[in-house]
């Protein structure tokens, strides 16, 4: 789901967003903290739907979850795995932001959050080639998890000398190796979404999105929120030592290797003892489709090519512009402030319930015919919100005290957050709604999978661009020194050797937050009308001719 947040950036299934932001659009995109997955439900719907109505006269008497609870357990624990390295990685950011790297870097590392928006691509393969006497899922589960806790172990070893080199962090090998973590964490989705459908059976198969929601949820909380905590040495000398030290509890190392074993292990005990293809007594499976590469790559160019499909898809593409300096910068900007990044990520801890209610209640007011019209009501209010976050970054440094920042101050960001959740997730609601309105149901699950990638790319594409325009378009001058400059960093270097500083005239943040508010609006008044109107066409303008 869409997920970014300044305090977190959970950048899980549906999860959004390049960089740590002011929202919750991750992990989302995003880490989702994210509400149950229309994709998986509508997938599985579909196929429910699809089975002969022999099957249904002869099924046996639902046997309840308790029957089941094992499998449940185990896609509970996977999807779990999943949001670790999604956690880990929206963490960086802001460890990165405390050593005082570019923007220009963050947004190079912010395509490290593009994998889940783009899974699509490579979605086909892994539903299509497999071993199957190992199993269908297991074929690409057991190497990807293998791959997931190699990788951990390697930078358990590297991480520290990436991070702190002599000329500032190696940003673009760490980007490379979590571009690799994303990626394979990404395909660990399609396989443990394609094993949840037959792993459960029919009566049940409505808990993996529930699994989805909350596993993901909970491993991008451990990998983020609590890994801060426990990293921080204030944070632990404040509420966790009697006895003042220089480190957290834990380093980065440390977690990366815990997690390292946990990955081989756990994925070696699910490759030895758990079958994929074993029947329960008395229960039937979900049937799964299967359908060619070539077939499913053929029917999403179908898909794409329909004139109202193509109009919406370019719409979400577009969107998300006026939030994108929000979104991405705001979060990197307290930091910068001095705000600390563990106390930022622990402001999203009250956030959960609010985000596991706002769906539920939001839900109310999109489930009728018209579900666009709560997305187009709440996007001018999500844009002033985003004026708020540029006030309240400017405010930062006037009400930082000797011991920090005030409890007052932690008060006004959570209930600027809370506000932006509200128009967030109406948003959110809103577009998921429609995608399943519209969804041909003949092939709803690659049909919404589809509209719900670009509804992510419509957010990172923006955050990535955002993160890489702060630096060009901040003014910064050479006091103190005649006739420097700071234009550059070899300028900015000359300038203090001559005596000077290198003082901000104009931050490029607030140029943005200006920018993106103004593209917003006119986007809101110009094609958010067209985007209202695409909920006048008829349920034959969504149906893919080529599959009737």
């Amino acid at each position: 789901m869409e997920h970014s947040d300044f305090m977190t950036h959970n950048n899980g299934r549906q999860r959004k967003a390049a960089g740590v932001a002011f929202s919750s659009e991750s992990m989302t995109d995003r880490v989702e903290m994210s509400s149950p997955d229309p994709e998986l439900e509508e997938e599985a719907e579909g196929l429910i739907r699809g089975s002969d109505s022999e099957d249904r006269r002869h099924m046996v008497r639902p046997a309840g979850v308790r029957g089941e609870l094992g499998n449940v357990l185990l896609l509970l624990f996977l999807y779990v795995l999943q949001g670790i390295p999604l956690g880990l990685a929206g963490s960086i950011p802001l460890i990165l932001q405390s050593k005082n790297v570019s923007y220009k870097d963050q947004a190079f590392f912010s395509f490290v959050f593009w994998p889940f928006s783009l899974k699509l691509l490579w979605a086909p393969l892994v539903d299509a080639l497999y071993f199957s006497r190992f199993g269908r899922r297991k074929s690409w589960l057991v190497p990807t998890q293998y791959l997931l806790g190699l990788f951990m172990l390697y930078l358990s070893v590297t991480v520290n000398s990436l991070l702190q080199s002599e000329g500032g962090p190696k940003v673009v090998t760490l980007t490379a190796v979590f571009f690799m973590l994303a990626f394979l964490a990404a395909t660990q989705d399609i396989a443990v979404d394609g094993w949840a459908l037959t792993m459960l059976s029919r009566e049940n198969v409505g808990y993996a999105s529930t699994c989805n929601s909350v596993g993901q949820t909970a491993g991008y909380f451990l990998g983020n929120v609590l890994f801060l905590a426990l990293e921080s040495a204030d944070f632990c000398n404040k509420y966790l030592r009697t006895e003042p030290q220089d480190t957290g509890i834990v380093t980065l190392s440390d977690f990366l290797f815990f997690w390292g074993i946990v990955f081989l292990v756990s994925t070696t005990l699910v490759a030895i003892m758990k079958k994929e293809n074993e029947q329960g007594k008395g229960k039937k499976r979900v049937q799964e489709e299967t359908q060619g590469v070539m077939a499913t790559y053929k029917l999403l160019f179908n898909i794409i090519k329909m004139p109202t499909v193509f109009t919406f898809c370019a719409l979400l593409l577009t969107a998300k512009m006026g939030f994108s300096a929000a979104d991405a910068v705001t979060g990197l900007k307290l930091v910068e402030a001095g705000v600390p990044k563990e106390q930022l990520a622990l402001l999203a801890v009250p956030m959960v319930p609010l985000q596991i209610l706002l769906p539920v209640i939001i839900s109310k007011y999109t489930a009728g015919p018209r579900p666009l019209d709560v997305f187009y009501k709440a996007f001018p209010f999500r844009l002033l919100i985003g004026l708020g976050y540029a006030l309240l970054v400017w405010l930062t440094p006037s009400l930082k005290q000797d011991g920090g920042f005030p409890v007052y101050y932690y008060g006004i960001v959570l209930i600027s957050y809370a506000l932006h959740q509200v128009t967030l997730y109406s948003m959110y609601v809103a577009c998921m709604a429609f995608h399943a309105k519209v969804s041909d149901p003949l092939i709803g699950g690659t049909y919404m999978t589809l509209l719900n990638t670009v509804t992510n790319l419509g957010g990172n594409w923006p955050s990535t661009l955002a993160l890489w325009m702060v630096d060009p378009l901040t003014s910064k001058e050479c006091q103190g020194a005649a006739g420097q400059s700071c234009g550059s960093p070899e300028e900015a270097g000359l300038c203090v050797k001559e005596g000077g500083a290198c003082v901000t005239t104009l931050d490029g943040y607030y140029v943005e937050s200006v920018v993106c508010v103004v593209i917003g609006l006119a986007w809101w008044v110009w094609l958010g009308k067209k985007m209202r109107r695409l909920q006048e066409q008829s349920p034959a303008a969504w149906r893919c001719r080529s599959n009737h």
